[in-house]
């Protein structure tokens, strides 16, 4: 997420230092903010490349040095990213950890919300391995809603190699939620469960 004052894909982001108290409310305002950024991305054109889900998201965040710094289109059907795995997501030598594969999938279906229009959660996730993830070897990734029902959505998603063979495929249930949910959380201290 930016910094203070920093414009981020047209929403300015400001995140006060200050006590305690000032910091959760900062939060509280900061995640309001940005919920309400998500789920106005309801009309997003073909071809287009979609903003991140945070500038410090694990998946697509620019900011996280960590992450894996995903670059999503929409397409006619959904979205879809070409990644390749680096050598700090290796599992077995040469090949990346099944729980990054997982993550790219995942990160890839809050995507799909983009183009539903909804905020939504994970409630589930599978991922089916069909070839190990070579490490520096791209894959294109592709995810779309299959089906709505009130407020579950079915995901599905697949990633395919340079030669076109499916390397892997991932199915997913997400759970609509309003913003509360991201703004409970915000307000909540670091460690408190509640």
């Amino acid at each position: 997420m930016a910094e203070s004052g920093e414009v981020t894909d047209g929403m300015e982001m400001q995140r006060p230092e200050g006590n305690a108290a000032e910091v959760r409310r900062a939060d509280a305002e900061f995640f309001a903010q940005w919920t309400s950024y998500l789920a106005g991305q309801e009309t997003v054109a073909i071809g287009q490349t979609l903003p991140p889900h945070s500038q410090d998201c694990v998946g697509c965040g620019p900011a996280n040095p960590a992450g894996l710094g995903l670059q999503v289109v929409r397409t006619a059907e959904g979205v879809e990213a070409v990644h390749s795995f680096s050598d700090a997501h290796v599992g077995a030598p040469g090949i990346a950890h099944g729980g990054v594969v997982a993550l790219a999938f995942d990160d890839l279906f809050g995507f799909v919300l983009y183009t539903v229009g909804a905020l939504a959660v994970t409630r589930s996730i599978t991922v089916e391995y069909q070839a190990p993830f070579r490490l520096h070897h791209p894959y294109t990734f592709r995810a779309q809603a299959r089906e709505r029902n009130g407020r579950r959505l079915l995901l599905h998603a697949e990633a395919w190699d340079n030669a076109g063979r499916m390397a892997g495929s991932a199915s997913a249930t997400f759970v609509v939620v309003g913003a509360g949910h991201f703004i409970s959380g915000a307000e909540r201290p670091h460690g408190e469960d509640g």
